[in-house]
């Protein structure tokens, strides 16, 4: 190297985030779209049927919120300290980075939950108080996917839970609070939401295959393996679809407006086809959940309009 030539230096890593904008990314800010779509879908259901209550289709999207950012807190927690998170791609993990204690992560979680199990009292207490079984079982799904002694998303459970819970009950919860009464429009818009729901989570669990195999963590995609996989996601992508047309028959052709999801997520399955691995997945993930959003807004449109 002659003496004229500057010394080249290494790139230097950006710094994580402090502060506030450390527990706003250890909320996992990309995964709350999975939060507004139920209520979107399950609010034009309502509106069907004949009814729309604001202030409750507010109160069913503060519990939405609060237990998708405590679930996520819970998962950072118990997979931090199990040692899971360890060399893990995708977002910042609070506890795996060493960024936050366990413990101050834990009583995030708690809180977050807490939140929820508030506003859910106040929609049982309003409409029916059978509601807090429901709520008392959303809340101990979202502690125990991998949380607990025996966490069930380590069973490859996470999936029917998702469906479940962010899917069927969400979007039948939100409906039913404001109409008191279960509808097939909210059914079919639940499991239409709750497939993508689910797409979001076979990416993810597709990107981590290979440390959760080393950790041991039994999810969906490690017992199908990557190839099938790929061909799950697909399929709930399709699912949905099918069900956006199913209610467009049924119920109002406005349903239609739901296929707005449909060039996202035709996008994110062409990368999934293609073979996207690791950091590329998480480009997956961000247009699922643009997918998601864009097909259950779209869908309680066409609901409301019908």
């Amino acid at each position: 190297m002659t003496p004229d030539q500057p010394e080249s230096t290494p790139p230097v890593a950006p710094s994580p985030p402090h502060g506030l904008r450390l527990w706003i990314a250890g909320a996992r800010p990309r995964t709350l779209p999975a939060a507004v779509a139920p209520v979107a879908a399950g609010t034009g259901a309502a509106a069907l049927a004949g009814e729309f209550w604001w202030w409750k289709a507010v109160l069913a999207l503060g519990v939405s919120l609060a237990l998708q950012i405590g679930v996520n807190y819970a998962n950072d927690y118990s997979d931090g300290v199990r040692g899971t998170d360890d060399g893990r791609v995708g977002p910042l993990r609070l506890v795996g980075s060493g960024l936050v204690p366990a413990g101050r992560v834990k009583t995030a979680a708690l809180g977050f939950l807490g939140l929820g199990a508030v506003f859910g009292l106040v929609l049982a207490a309003t409409t029916t108080w059978w509601l807090l079984a429901v709520g008392a079982a959303a809340l101990v799904a979202a502690w125990t996917y991998t949380g607990g002694p025996s966490p069930y998303g380590y069973r490859a459970l996470g999936e029917v839970s998702v469906f479940v819970f962010f899917g069927l009950v969400a979007v039948v919860g939100t409906t039913f609070v404001q109409v008191e009464q279960i509808t097939a429009a909210s059914v079919l818009a639940g499991v239409a939401v709750g497939a993508m729901a689910c797409a979001i989570l076979v990416a993810n669990n597709l990107r981590d295959i290979a440390t959760d195999t080393v950790s041991g963590k039994r999810t969906l995609a490690v017992l199908l393996g990557d190839a099938r996989s790929r061909w799950l996601y697909v399929l709930l992508t399709v699912v949905a679809a099918a069900v956006v047309v199913a209610l467009a028959v049924t119920e109002t052709p406005w349903a239609l407006l739901g296929m707005a999801g449909l060039p996202p997520a035709a996008n994110a399955s062409r990368m999934v086809l293609r073979g996207a691995t690791g950091p590329a997945l998480i480009a997956v993930l961000q247009a699922t959940g643009i997918a998601e959003l864009a097909l259950a807004v779209g869908l309680g449109l066409g609901l409301a309009l019908g």
